[in-house]
């Protein structure tokens, strides 16, 4: 594969970033949802969502974009709610791009090409016809809920012998719709297993015919005492497009201090677009 296209296969990757089934019998779950409702069920997963200030994590994935496929290991870090960086090392360990993600702005450093991108959100999801934001990728990576999206009105049910809560109220979710008619308000669903209340399943969709639909989906592994993700899978949908991600991560710490080394030689030349 030709460099180029896997850097950016890589860079896109990372920005996209996108279950467990249950065998308790329907007459056991369908008695809280009864007498409780949603409040019930979030109250639940936000008390059962893994805690954590900072997140070292090993991964291994492949990604799926059309009939193309890449494979690629890698190293993870996130300070919660602050920055998420990523460090890829294809084969034999060495380093061949650098991400740092912050709040509003994406850094990229190729280390092939010597060249380096300065960007934010905005370039980003237009590269991707998607409407991530800081948040939602963070949720992505750690299998939580939103941390800064508005806890509004939630829809309870159940499917496949899971919990579900489902919201169209979170206005934040709108932010990217109020100036394009053509948009449909998206809806969040999460899938939630019934006996540790841990996402098995999120979705957001957007209600058009040719809507995009942003999915992951997450199996754990108990660590310590709590549940840590461990395999995931992310989707990206649209009308002309279909991606995909399987990740996994082979190691998971939550350090109480890290680092994220970012300095760009003053040899490497920045570009503007990827």
């Amino acid at each position: 594969m030709n460099r180029h296209r896997y850097m950016n296969v890589i860079m896109l990757v990372f920005v996209l970033l996108v279950s467990i089934a249950c065998s308790v019998s329907k007459r056991t779950i369908r008695k809280p949802i009864k007498e409780e409702g949603a409040e019930y069920l979030f109250e639940n997963l936000k008390k059962n969502e893994l805690k954590y200030d900072n997140i070292s994590a090993r991964f291994s994935a492949t990604f799926y974009q059309n009939k193309n496929r890449t494979s690629f290991s890698g190293q993870l870090r996130i300070h919660k709610d602050s920055i998420i960086w990523v460090s890829i090392s294809p084969a034999f360990g060495i380093e061949m791009a650098r991400i740092i993600i912050t709040n509003d702005s994406v850094f990229y450093m190729n280390r092939l090409d010597k060249t380096y991108f300065m960007g934010d959100f905005d370039y980003i999801n237009t590269k991707i016809n998607s409407t991530l934001d800081f948040d939602m990728l963070q949720s992505f990576l750690t299998g939580n809920d939103f941390s800064f999206y508005e806890n509004s009105s939630f829809r309870a049910g159940i499917d496949n012998h899971q919990y579900t809560l489902i919201t169209t109220g979170r206005r934040k979710l709108k932010r990217y719709v109020r100036n394009n008619k053509e948009i449909s308000i998206p809806v969040q669903y999460l899938w939630l297993n019934p006996e540790t209340f841990k996402i098995s399943r999120v979705q957001i969709r957007e209600l058009t015919p040719n809507g995009r639909k942003l999915e992951g989906s997450y199996i754990y592994e108990k660590q310590e005492g709590r549940l840590i993700p461990k395999s995931l899978n992310f989707n990206l949908e649209t009308l002309d497009n279909k991606n995909s991600i399987d990740l996994e991560y082979t190691r998971f710490e939550t350090p109480e201090k890290l680092n994220f080394p970012f300095k760009i030689p003053d040899k490497y030349s920045q570009i503007n677009k990827f």
